[in-house]
């Protein structure tokens, strides 16, 4: 299972190439309204004011993306994963500013060094460079792949 936190317009760009991956992807954003017409085959549409929620009820062996529209949202999510039962991948967009301030703060939030470590951002290829949301879905979609296939072999 993969749980994409974040319609925006990289959520948006980024689904399409994991349903791809053939992925049980639950997609989850705070509004309805967020997610575009068009839906890839496959997906389950999760609509939470508090996607904390969800995130505390995904399974041990989830993959997590988090994506959203808010810095306060994404800290909150990576919290709750990494305080979680377990989880398979954690991956978070951002820079590596994001990554150090994250990893600060969730620290004094107790958050146990080791887990820290499992935390991945910024997310994705770093060979695939750029901004432009194509390129940061084809860049995270590449690194879910990998994990992907390590999660498979790792069986």
């Amino acid at each position: 299972p993969l749980f994409l936190y974040g319609a925006g317009h990289i959520g948006r760009a980024l689904a399409p190439h994991l349903a791809a991956l053939l992925l049980d992807l639950h997609w989850d954003d705070i509004e309805d309204s967020r997610f575009p017409a068009g839906f890839p085959d496959g997906v389950t549409r999760v609509v939470a004011s508090d996607p904390t929620v969800i995130a505390a009820h995904a399974p041990a062996d989830a993959i997590h993306l988090v994506i959203t529209h808010s810095h306060a949202l994404d800290e909150a999510l990576c919290h709750r994963i990494l305080s979680g039962t377990g989880f398979a991948r954690l991956g978070l967009i951002g820079s590596a500013t994001k990554a150090a301030r994250f990893r600060s703060r969730l620290a004094k939030a107790g958050i146990a060094p080791q887990l820290l470590d499992r935390l991945v951002c910024p997310v994705g290829l770093p060979e695939i460079a750029g901004k432009h949301p194509a390129r940061v879905a084809l860049s995270i979609a590449a690194g879910v792949a990998i994990w992907q296939q390590e999660l498979d072999e790792g069986r």
